[in-house]
């Protein structure tokens, strides 16, 4: 496949907030008019519940404690960037998030990358926004465009608009809930007073705080048309295939907390995933538990190149070759309010109807059926047949470093 190929990642994006999967939103206008030329994957997993956790699988098709538990990207994990730049594909890389900064070894196999860590941020808006990477994204473009003899390239763009502290413009809030008259400092104090403190007591304070975050989301997807839009300046669209996903979700009280801590329950995990190719003539729905290890192989599948022997996952195309297997994950279990024996950690593993969690710091299994119990309510490790077969599975993973 002679295109380039664009990774746009959304920093905390639920994915019942898109109207592709859940058709009672009206958040997505944009993304949901594009839709008959995406494959939409109902079943996406990440690898963890926060950036740190995540994103190994997204650039890298690791898990976060391969090569030991460590803070900063070690030199063994083989980027997707670093994979295309050996082979002669240019590769850029623009976002706003510390996590995966220069600071913590996310530079490596990068032409171009643009991470704003020398940018003056403020608290209400602590990140680079969406329209800015925009321009980020356009001035790149403007110079490695030339003509149509260009290097084929591999694009990342990361956008945080919808992380927290939650504090969206007015325009935003009004389209969400005119009632809703905050000022920037009120927002704020919420965010202090609320998210931080993983206090869910009083809910209407977490409807609220919900609602400012959909006003985010409605700001994202103004961005989003902005970025199809400077691509269809260049005319690549039909020239570029665009992955599309989240690193991970949002909890809005759903198990007892706010933000995006060390869980593993779908609101953190189960993320959209979005590939759009201008060439499909109708929208196509996949159902296969797919994990985002297997990023990085689709991308080097589109460029037809071999993965890695480091990548842990598979090529999502094409989707009849796909082989299920189940997905696993696994995060330092930090909550906003440190609990005794936090910051172990906890795993996870998935079949595609039930889910097994293991916390180290506490030395407790959860299990759920999702199929019967959705939202998770029910821990059934203790009373399920299948409890014993689904730690033999996982236990494995717990004690890969033990000597």
């Amino acid at each position: 496949m002679n295109k380039n190929v664009i990774l746009f990642t959304i920093d905390t994006l639920r994915k019942d907030v898109l109207g592709c999967y859940n058709q009672e939103s009206k958040l997505t206008p944009f993304f949901d008019s594009i839709q008959d030329k995406c494959i939409i994957f109902t079943n996406m997993q990440a690898i963890g519940p926060y950036t740190q956790a995540s994103f190994p699988g997204i650039l890298a098709s690791s898990y976060y404690f391969d090569w030991g538990r460590q803070k900063k990207c070690p030199p063994q994990r083989t980027l997707i960037s670093e994979v295309l730049k050996d082979k002669a594909i240019t590769t850029a890389g623009i976002h706003s998030n510390p996590y995966i900064s220069e600071f913590f070894g996310w530079r490596r196999g990068w032409d171009y990358f643009y991470d704003s860590m020398e940018e003056e941020v403020t608290e209400e808006v602590p990140y680079i926004k969406g329209d800015e990477i925009n321009k980020k994204v356009d001035k790149w473009l403007s110079t490695h465009i030339k003509g149509e003899d260009y290097n084929r390239f591999f694009l990342w763009l990361h956008y945080m608009d919808v992380h927290e502290p939650y504090v969206p413009e007015k325009k935003y809030v009004d389209m969400v809930d005119p009632s809703i008259n905050l000022t920037l400092e009120e927002m704020l104090i919420l965010f202090h007073n609320v998210v931080l403190k993983r206090d869910v007591s009083d809910k209407g304070k977490v409807e609220l705080l919900k609602k400012l975050y959909f006003a985010h989301v409605l700001e994202v997807d103004d961005y989003t048309k902005q970025f199809f839009n400077i691509l269809d300046k260049y005319d690549l669209l039909k020239d570029s295939v665009i992955i599309i996903t989240s690193d991970h979700g949002e909890e809005f009280g759903e198990h007892g907390g706010l933000s995006h801590d060390g869980k593993f329950y779908s609101e953190l995990i189960n993320v959209p995933f979005i590939v759009y190719d201008y060439s499909r003539n109708k929208g196509e729905a996949c159902s296969k538990l797919v994990s985002n290890i297997d990023i990085p192989p689709t991308i080097a599948h589109l460029f037809g190149l071999e993965p890695t022997e480091n990548f842990k996952g598979q090529s999502l195309i094409p989707l009849d070759s796909y082989q299920e297997r189940g997905c696993f994950g696994e995060a330092i279990d930090k909550r906003g309010v440190q609990e005794k024996e936090a910051d172990k950690p906890a795993y996870y593993f998935y079949n595609g109807q039930h889910k097994i969690i293991y916390r180290e710091g506490i030395d407790a299994w959860e299990m759920y059926d999702l199929k019967k119990d959705p939202q998770e309510q029910e821990n059934i490790v203790d009373i399920s047949p299948l409890a014993k077969q689904m730690k033999d599975i996982l236990i494995p993973r717990v004690r890969r470093w033990e000597k």
